[in-house]
C-alpha cells in the first residue's frame, strides 16, 4: 500500500523536475534561434536583440492567458452556471469538498454534453471554476462525484491550469521563433561573416529551430500527464477513500461517447481524454509520449495502491 501523501510528495518532486527540465530547454532553444537570426541578419551575437523581444512577448502572452483563459475555456466549451436547486449534489459535493481541502468554493459549471468529464480552470483558488458534463452528474454516484471533483479541485490547490498556460505560452514562443528564424532572410554583410562564434550560433540555432517544437511539445505533454497522477492521488488524499475516483475513472473509460465540445486546445484539461482514443489500455512507451493523459489502467494502478 502507498500512502497518499507520499504519492502527493513523490508526484510534486517528479513534476518540479520535468517543469524544471522543460524551462532550461525553452530558455536554451529561445536564446540559440534568436542569436542565430541576428547572425543571419548580420547583427552582432551576444546581446539580448531578438531574445529580449522574445522575452517581452512571452510575459505579455503569459498575462493574457493568465487572467482570461478561464472565460475563453468555459466559452468554447458552451459550459453554462451550474444551478443549485437542478444541480444540488454537485453543489453539495463541491461545498463540502471546498471546506476539506481550505480554499474558496469555485465557481460551478455544467456543460450539457451526455459524455461524462470536467475539468477546473481560473488563474488561482480565488477565480477558480469547475466544468462538469451532464453526462458526468447524471451518471456518477456520490462518492464517484467527490473524486472526481476532489481531483479538479486537487487542480485548482496546486496551480495547475496557471502552471499549463505559461507552458503553452512557451510551447508557442519556442515555435514562433522557430518559425521566424526558418523564414529569416541573409541581411546585410558584417564581420560575422567570418566570426567562428557567429557559425557556432548559427548551427545550434537552425538545429534548435527544426527540432524544439516537437520536443517542447513532447514536454509540456509530460507535464499534463505528470500533473494528472499528482490530481489523482490529491483526491485520494482529500476524500480518503481512493475508490471513488477509481470507480468514476473506469465508468468514464468504459463510456465511449466522445464529447463533441472538446477540441486540441482544451484536451488536456479534462479529467480523461475527452476524444475517447486508444487511451484508456496500457501503451508503449513511444506511443503514450503523445498522450495528453496517463493511460487509464496506469492512473488506476496508482490509485489501486492506496487502497
Amino acid at each position: 500500500m502507498v500512502n497518499p501523501y507520499e504519492s502527493v510528495d513523490t508526484n510534486k518532486r517528479k513534476s518540479l523536475l520535468v517543469v524544471f527540465i522543460f524551462s532550461l530547454f525553452v530558455f536554451g532553444a529561445v536564446y540559440f534561434i534568436t542569436q542565430a537570426a541576428a547572425v543571419i541578419q548580420g547583427y552582432e551575437v551576444g546581446g539580448l536583440g531578438y531574445f529580449g523581444l522574445a522575452l517581452i512577448i512571452s510575459g505579455i502572452s503569459s498575462f493574457g492567458g493568465y487572467y482570461f483563459s478561464d472565460k475563453i475555456i468555459l466559452g468554447i466549451s458552451g459550459a453554462r452556471p451550474a444551478n443549485k436547486k437542478a444541480d444540488f449534489l454537485f453543489y453539495t459535493v463541491a461545498e463540502n469538498l471546498s471546506i476539506a481541502s481550505g480554499i474558496p468554493m469555485p465557481t460551478l459549471y455544467v456543460i450539457d454534453d451526455t459524455a461524462p468529464n470536467a475539468f477546473a480552470t481560473g488563474r488561482d483558488v480565488k477565480h477558480a471554476a469547475i466544468a462538469a458534463t451532464r453526462g458526468l452528474l447524471d451518471k456518477l454516484d456520490r462518492t464517484e462525484l467527490e473524486g472526481v471533483i476532489a481531483h479538479e479541485m486537487s487542480h485548482i490547490k496546486n496551480y495547475d491550469m496557471l502552471l499549463m498556460s505559461v507552458v503553452s505560452v512557451m510551447v508557442g514562443t519556442v515555435a514562433l521563433m522557430a518559425d521566424f528564424l526558418l523564414r529569416t532572410r541573409l541581411g546585410r554583410s558584417s564581420d560575422n561573416d567570418d566570426n567562428k562564434l557567429g557559425a557556432v550560433f548559427l548551427v545550434l540555432g537552425i538545429i534548435f529551430a527544426i527540432l524544439s517544437p516537437f520536443v517542447a511539445q513532447l514536454i509540456q505533454l509530460a507535464i499534463s500527464r505528470r500533473r494528472e497522477f499528482l490530481a489523482d492521488a490529491g483526491s485520494a488524499l482529500l476524500t480518503r477513500q481512493p475508490q471513488g475516483l477509481i470507480s468514476a475513472l473506469k465508468k468514464i473509460s468504459a463510456d465511449h461517447e466522445p464529447l463533441e465540445v472538446a477540441n486540441k486546445a482544451t484536451a488536456h484539461l479534462y479529467i480523461a481524454n475527452p476524444f475517447k482514443d486508444k487511451a484508456n489500455g496500457s501503451v508503449g512507451w513511444f506511443a503514450g509520449l503523445f498522450l495528453t493523459h496517463p493511460p487509464i489502467a496506469d492512473r488506476l494502478a496508482a490509485l489501486n495502491k492506496m487502497l
